[in-house]
C-alpha cells in the first residue's frame, strides 16, 4: 500500500496550515446547502453530506489518537504502533448520527489537534510510528495524510457545489 495516498493534494503547502484552515472552510462549503440537500442519500455506495461530516467526526477522531500516540514519551524498544479502520465499516452507522452534532464534533476535535499541533517541534515532525498497512511513518507523515485528506473532501465538496445537480457526494476513496 502506498505510503501516503493523500501527499499529492498539498501540492507544496505546510499541513498544518491546511488542518488549522480546513474547519472554517467547510464550515463555508456545508452553509450553502439546504438541511434537505445534505440529508439527501445519493445513491448506493455514496454517501449523503450528513453521512460525509460523520466520517469527517471519525477520522478526526482516529487522528486524535494517533497524534498523541506519536507525540507520546519516547521508547528507546518499541515504536508506536496506528491501528488502522474500515471507514466503509464505520460508515455503516452513520445513519445514527445527525449533522449538527457531527460538525460540532468534527469541529470541537479538530480546534482541540491544532492546539496541539501549536506544540510541535521539527525534532517531533520526524519521530518514528508503524502504520500496519503503510509501515513505517513519521509524524509529519501523519500531518500530511490529514492535511491531504482535507483537501481531497474539500475538492470533492467545491467540485460538487459547482455542478447543478447536488445529489451526488462521491464515497471518500
Amino acid at each position: 500500500m502506498e505510503e501516503n495516498p493523500y501527499a499529492h493534494h498539498l501540492e507544496g503547502r505546510e499541513a498544518i496550515d491546511i488542518i488549522a484552515a480546513t474547519a472554517l472552510r467547510l464550515r463555508e462549503i456545508f452553509a450553502a446547502y439546504t438541511p434537505e440537500e445534505i440529508d439527501r442519500s445519493p445513491g448506493e455506495k455514496k454517501w449523503s453530506l450528513r453521512e460525509l461530516m460523520a466520517h469527517l467526526a471519525d477520522c478526526e477522531i482516529a487522528w486524535s489518537w494517533r497524534l498523541r500516540q506519536t507525540l507520546g514519551p519516547p521508547s528507546k524498544t518499541e515504536t508506536p504502533q496506528l491501528q488502522p479502520f474500515d471507514q466503509d465499516h464505520w460508515g455503516d452507522r452513520y445513519a445514527a448520527y445527525d449533522f449538527a452534532s457531527a460538525q460540532t464534533t468534527y469541529e470541537a476535535l479538530r480546534a482541540w489537534n491544532v492546539r496541539l499541533l501549536t506544540t510541535v517541534t521539527p525534532d517531533d515532525q520526524g519521530r518514528p510510528v508503524h502504520h500496519p498497512e503503510r509501515g513505517d511513518i513519521t509524524l509529519q507523515t501523519i500531518l500530511e495524510t490529514i492535511a491531504g485528506h482535507d483537501l481531497h473532501h474539500i475538492k470533492l465538496l467545491e467540485g460538487l457545489a459547482r455542478k447543478e445537480n447536488r445529489d451526488t457526494v462521491p464515497s471518500p476513496s
